[in-house]
């Protein structure tokens, strides 16, 4: 395509059932000017027929020339170093987004380590072997923090569940990758149009039945007692952001190069696993060690609350956001397993009777009500976003979650028919 042969070319590995299909529309718009010449996305999901949601624009993204989807097991080194080889009469891919992850909780440390720290590392090695100018990896919100405030990259914030251990592994050992021009972004809970996994996808849908059943949408989490219920931190991003924030990061990385972008942006990377481990998955750091990336936090500018979320969602579904007292609180914990089905019981059965009820009914949707232990516990995360405003000089897309932020997601999905269109919403 004229105007294209100057720019530079990208793969997009993993996160087609995340957040890949925004960057891939942000690379190679349907209308609009291009980003890069050619885009090639591989993951392991099928998108002719779709194994997993695609959301109504990503069809039109791989409609286009010079974009290509490719559907290969990335735990398998050939079939990644394949993935590299450019099209006859191109030239080498440049930028590489790393989307890769397993994102399920409920899967084991061995899958954790096989589908996370093992693929990440096999394309790394395989990118910096191809001299690719910038490697972007995408951390997920695997973190927790302290209640001080927001928390800059400098400062440590510790991965929970077995599954976070390991995303967080797994930026060790890329920062270990000698000739690896590696640049990390570090996000928030992510939501937006067409993204239906994560906490806020699930919190939207459950407060959509709350308002349809005209009752206030409780929780059991109380915040720090001297601050007041709801307190804590789930600060947010919208995935126009992620998908900005991830070009723009690539972009700086080959301007800098890796030396200069670890004298600008560099930052420590502890060690929070058990030492055992190192002796047991090939490509560990040593826990002594603390290797240094360039590194960013990415969230937007309204320092989400539990109460402040909750309270704009509830309220645009004409309901309220409510805790339980303390002493409810206390019993619901010590029943948590009983209350997770308890809780679903109306939730999903619910859910289920908004899309029968919809004009069209629905009988197809990837949204849902259940909310497992992993969305009923508690989260903490509070990130300052000042340094890759400062430093790469990033400008939020979508500074505000907000009321209308939310409006065009739910309306996006009625158009695609997979929300509820319901008499009087």
């Amino acid at each position: 395509m004229a105007g294209n042969s100057d720019k530079p070319s990208a793969i997009i590995f993993g996160g087609i059932n995340t957040f890949s299909r925004a960057l891939a529309a942000l690379l190679v718009p349907p209308e609009g000017p291009r980003l890069v010449s050619h885009l090639r996305i591989v993951d392991k999901f099928s998108v002719t027929p779709p194994t997993t949601y695609l959301g109504a624009q990503f069809p039109e993204v791989l409609s286009q020339p010079d974009v290509e989807y490719r559907q290969a097991n990335l735990t398998v080194p050939a079939a990644v170093a394949s993935a590299f080889d450019p099209p006859p009469g191109k030239p080498p891919f440049s930028y590489v987004f790393d989307l890769t992850g397993e994102v399920n909780h409920d899967r084991g440390e061995v899958i954790a380590i096989k589908l996370t720290f093992t693929v990440a590392r096999i394309i790394a090695l395989e990118a910096a072997k191809r001299n690719v100018t910038a490697y972007a990896r995408l951390q997920h919100p695997v973190y927790e923090s302290s209640d001080k405030g927001t928390h800059d990259e400098k400062q440590d914030v510790k991965p929970v569940r077995p599954l976070d251990v390991w995303w967080h592994e797994t930026l060790r050992m890329l920062a270990s990758i000698q000739g690896l021009n590696l640049v990390i972004l570090r996000c928030g809970f992510v939501y937006g149009p067409y993204v239906e996994y994560g906490l806020y996808p699930l919190v939207i849908t459950v407060a959509s039945v709350y308002g349809y059943m005209k009752k206030p949408m409780k929780t059991i989490l109380r915040s720090i007692p001297r601050w007041g219920p709801g307190k804590e931190s789930v600060h947010t991003v919208h995935v126009d952001d992620v998908a900005g924030a991830m070009w723009a990061c690539a972009v700086w990385m080959n301007q800098q190069g890796r030396e200069q972008a670890i004298a600008l942006a560099g930052e420590k990377i502890p060690f929070h696993n058990d030492k055992s481990k190192a002796k047991e998955v090939d490509g560990i750091t040593s826990p002594d060690e603390q290797p240094i990336a360039p590194l960013f936090n990415l969230v937007d500018d309204s320092e989400t609350t539990l109460a402040k979320g909750g309270s704009m969602i509830t309220e645009y579904f004409g309901t309220t956001f409510e805790f339980y007292s303390n002493f409810e609180t206390t019993i619901a914990k010590l029943k948590l397993e009983d209350l997770v089905e308890e809780i679903n019981e109306h939730h999903v059965g619910t859910w289920t009777e908004m899309l029968q009820q919809s004009n069209p009914p629905i009988t197809q949707t990837p949204l849902t009500a259940y909310m497992d232990k992993y969305a009923l516990s508690k989260h903490k995360l509070a990130y300052n976003n000042g340094k890759i405003k400062s430093i790469v000089g990033y400008q939020l897309k979508r500074p505000l979650f907000d009321r209308e932020t939310l409006r065009e997601v739910v309306e996006k999905w009625k158009e695609e028919g997979t929300w509820p269109r319901l008499e009087g919403n």
